[in-house]
């Protein structure tokens, strides 16, 4: 069998820098519980490599950010890679907790893109995936930006204002918004483009598009990393026959790997290295030491 990994994948440079500022607190403030509000990068090993260092996340699917920040009284409170609301964020402040932004450049950037046109007297239509963290936080800063998360939502949405701005979440597929953009466009000729894919998620897709003469695409990553989600759509786009997605090396265990030629193996931008090495490894070797995971690795950059 011969095995690909597909250039690039993995960690992006936004989930590289959230890692290196919650490592950075655990140094600067050593006496000092950490929480990070939310999961840090979709990734739940990545969770459990900071919880070897006592760093607590604080997620729970009944509860806002804003009620989970309630619930810390002192200490450090890290914002993840996706984005903060920023009422939330003062609120922190005026809590008098230590707030350490890990919120990605390029999410920072789509943000300040939305609140200059709004404050130019325009509408935002926002594509993106409902409850996803950064298209909460982006559509926390005001009510005239407009979720649009398909094209029911386009044929159902009903913007008056002549000045619509057109844009979208980082980390969606190339092919899903360019249809959606189409049918916007065909409902609001006037409106303005700024498509927002962030490098990483372009070149990472673009990659998994140009394969040829696969068997099988291997897409390492959490449920819950839409990125990761969207590599494996890709993948089908591209017309490759198996696509299995993992969160790691010992679901292979359960995939039938006989008369396999050429397998690719990729990664979403929050997936740990590590976890894409081993998965490698093991389809290299079949080797069981690599179907164990040591969280002390998880956190290597």
């Amino acid at each position: 069998m011969e095995v690909v990994k597909v250039i690039p994948s993995g960690y992006c440079k936004g989930v590289i820098n959230a890692i290196n500022k919650v490592k950075q607190a655990i140094k600067d403030y050593p006496d000092k519980q950490i929480y990070i509000l939310g999961m840090l990068v979709h990734n739940r090993y990545v969770v459990g490599g900071f919880q070897l260092n006592n760093v607590i996340t604080l997620s729970d699917k009944n509860k806002s950010k804003e009620q989970l920040l309630d619930d810390i009284d002192d200490g450090v409170v890290v914002f993840t890679a996706h984005g903060i609301d920023p009422k939330i964020k003062q609120k922190a402040i005026d809590k008098g907790l230590i707030v350490v932004d890990a919120t990605c450049s390029d999410v920072t950037k789509n943000a300040n893109l939305c609140l200059e046109h709004l404050k130019n007297g325009y509408d935002v239509a926002y594509i993106g995936k409902e409850n996803h963290p950064e298209s909460d936080a982006v559509l926390a800063l005001n009510e005239k930006i407009h979720l649009i998360t398909n094209i029911n939502d386009v044929n159902n949405t009903d913007i008056t204002n002549n000045k619509i701005l057109i844009t979208n979440q980082t980390t969606m597929s190339i092919n899903d918004i360019e249809t959606i953009i189409n049918a916007l466009l065909i409902k609001y000729p006037q409106a303005k483009v700024v498509e927002e894919i962030c490098s990483a998620t372009r070149t990472r897709q673009q990659a998994v598009k140009e394969l040829k003469d696969f068997d099988v695409l291997i897409v390492v990553g959490d449920p819950n990393s839409n990125n990761t989600t969207q590599l494996a759509n890709i993948g089908k786009q591209a017309n490759i026959k198996n696509i299995y997605k993992i969160e790691n090396s010992l679901e292979l265990t359960s995939i039938n790997l006989d008369n396999i030629s050429k397998v690719a193996v990729t990664s979403g931008a929050s997936t740990p290295n590590y976890l894409t090495q081993q998965v490698i490894d093991y389809l290299k070797t079949r080797d069981e030491q690599y179907l164990k995971v040591d969280l002390e690795k998880i956190l290597d950059l």
